[in-house]
């Protein structure tokens, strides 16, 4: 694309029949030209308000069509959208303003309260046909260069305040000739479905990238999701594809009622945010007969580059690159990681951030010499296919060895009693660092010392005795991000408050 003048948003409106559905969301459907049109009329608004181009505008909403217009109205005219989880505090909402200066604020009815005692700029509210939607003052697209900034995406702030990462228009038109392509064959007979919401990168390019690029139908929910209501959804509209992460999958697999109607047109599942356990791609397999995809993926390379193949999972593996992408594993001096050996895992490829916004340290730290250090561990099996280890934060060093606790969680998850679990590492009184396990058990099953003892047994059956978990603490469920990512750091400081024996 060099020197050629584009606009992501134009680019992926103009693709695709103008009658065909976009999207369904709980008013429902919209047709690719009724989208294009309400998109020419946001970004029209924005003009009239004298938005500047290369401005950027927070935009904090639940999925539906009225977020799909706002973002790409945003795009078509030039400004940026820095999209935000509709679920924070006030705390987390003056720190994003701050840090993204943010000229326009754009949020739901429901998420604008949250803004009530802030001081935010101008402001626009979307949903139910409000103003800045309908204003019938149309715009041409604003052409810019490829690598100018297109979109913000915040990273999940697991550790320290959230970054804002930044991706161009090149980016986001490279990313659906990738995984969704290559991986998913996605195409016009596609409806699919992303549990994952749109802030969040995943989400992002699952709902609107891949389904405005490849002319599918995407299902957009805006209310939080529970496993009963996804399946009620699934049960009327049938998708075809399903995207989720590991949390969720394990909450419909939890769920006895499922309408038979809500899989009976699947033909993939696709898996990310977290490692999927080897136990719960079995048991989803077993049950629906559809297999579930795991992928790699990352804020700062904006969706997955690494990923099984339909026809080629293996469970407990992430399988190869992506076309496009290029994997590296390292040792901890920068070297080559060893044949079978753990590694950290660093990628190149077209949908790479531009960087972190005002964060020269972690810019230095994160993108190395055309690189993004993803701070991942894997491994490779015999194939070549890679194994996930963790992060690199979360492998724990035990009698001297480095252990992975997704292993320890693989034996643990065969047992029938565990619904969810995690791993992490905690000193033990002479403070040496052992591994320590939370259950979540399924429903029906008894909570005692009795399970905890059985679960210590199960895993010793299997797994050499150093790599045993010392403590199984059973618990009502894992803490987690709004991406559904567990939040280990928490797991760490409670097991360390015990103690592991």
């Amino acid at each position: 694309m060099s020197g050629q003048r584009v606009n992501a948003a134009a680019a992926l409106l103009t693709r695709g029949e103008g009658e065909r559905i976009a999207f369904i969301d709980d008013a429902g459907p919209c047709t690719r030209a009724e989208l294009a049109r309400r998109v020419r009329n946001f970004a029209g608004s924005l003009r009239a308000r004298g938005v500047a181009s290369g401005s950027r505008m927070l935009l904090c909403a639940e999925d539906s069509v009225d977020y799909a217009v706002a973002c790409l109205g945003a795009i078509w005219a030039g400004v940026v959208p820095v999209m935000v989880n509709p679920q924070l505090g006030a705390d987390d909402y003056r720190y994003l303003l701050d840090d993204s200066g943010a000229r326009l604020l754009t949020a739901s009815h429901t998420a604008l309260p949250r803004f009530e005692n802030l001081v935010h700029p101008e402001t626009i509210v979307i949903g139910d046909g409000s103003a800045g939607l309908e204003d019938g003052v149309t715009a041409e697209a604003e052409p810019v260069d490829p690598d100018a900034v297109c979109i913000w995406q915040y990273s999940s702030g697991t550790t320290g305040r959230p970054k804002g990462t930044m991706h161009s228009h090149a980016a986001l038109l490279a990313a659906p000739a990738g995984f969704a392509d290559e991986v998913l064959a996605l195409s016009g007979e596609d409806v699919t479905f992303s549990v994952s919401k749109m802030f969040f990168g995943y989400g992002f390019g699952n709902s609107l990238l891949f389904s405005l690029w490849h002319g599918t139908t995407a299902i957009l929910m805006a209310e939080r999701p529970a496993a009963a209501a996804v399946a009620a959804r699934m049960a009327t509209h049938r998708p075809t594809v399903l995207y989720s992460v590991p949390t969720f999958y394990a909450a419909l697999l939890a769920q006895d009622d499922i309408p038979a109607a809500a899989t009976s047109r699947l033909r993939l599942c696709v898996s990310a945010g977290e490692a999927l356990p080897t136990e719960l791609c079995r048991r989803w397999l077993a049950r629906f007969g559809v297999p579930i995809v795991d992928g790699m993926g990352s804020t700062e390379m904006l969706h997955i580059f690494l990923s099984n193949r339909p026809d080629a999972v293996e469970p407990g593996t992430t399988g190869h690159a992506v076309g496009g992408y290029t994997l590296d594993l390292r040792d901890e001096a920068g070297g080559p990681a060893p044949a079978g050996e753990i590694g950290e895992l660093f990628v190149r490829g077209p949908t790479m951030a531009l960087g972190y916004w005002n964060k020269p340290d972690r810019n230095a730290a994160v993108f190395v010499d055309g690189w993004v250090r993803t701070g991942d561990k894997f491994r490779r099996d015999a194939q070549g296919r890679y194994v996930y280890c963790g992060r690199a934060d979360d492998l724990l060093k035990v009698s001297g060895i480095y252990v992975s606790p997704f292993e320890i969680e693989a034996a643990l998850a065969q047992h029938p009693a565990v619904a969810e679990v995690a791993v992490v590492g905690a000193p033990d009184n002479d403070g040496l660092i052992k591994p320590v396990a939370f259950v979540v058990v399924t429903p029906g099953t008894p909570r005692d010392a009795a399970l905890a003892d059985a679960l210590k047994a199960h895993a010793k059956a299997s797994l050499a005795s150093y790599k045993c978990p010392r403590q199984v603490h059973l618990v009502d469920a894992l803490p987690k991000t709004a991406t559904g990512k567990v939040e280990r750091f928490k797991l760490r400081a409670a097991a360390g408050k015990g103690g592991a024996q």
